[in-house]
């Protein structure tokens, strides 16, 4: 089962990989596909480290990901 974050997680990795397959993607964010796929279907959490790398190689920041809430 998903929570919100792994929700946004999906959405903003699906946004970012546009049109490339799961093969290019990959290779850009330095995850296997197999891993990109799952994480797009939130089947499968992520490691901060592997977050971190993410951010850092799509030149985003955290607040990118995960906008801060309205309460």
């Amino acid at each position: 089962m998903s929570g919100p974050l792994e929700k946004q997680l999906n959405v903003f990795l699906r946004r970012k990989r546009g049109d490339l397959t799961y093969e290019q993607f990959s290779r850009k964010i330095g995850l296997r596909a197999s891993s990109l796929h799952r994480l797009e279907l939130c089947q499968q959490s992520i490691t901060l480290r592997s977050l971190q790398q993410i951010l850092k190689r799509l030149k985003c920041r955290l607040s990118d990901v995960f906008p801060p809430a309205e309460f």
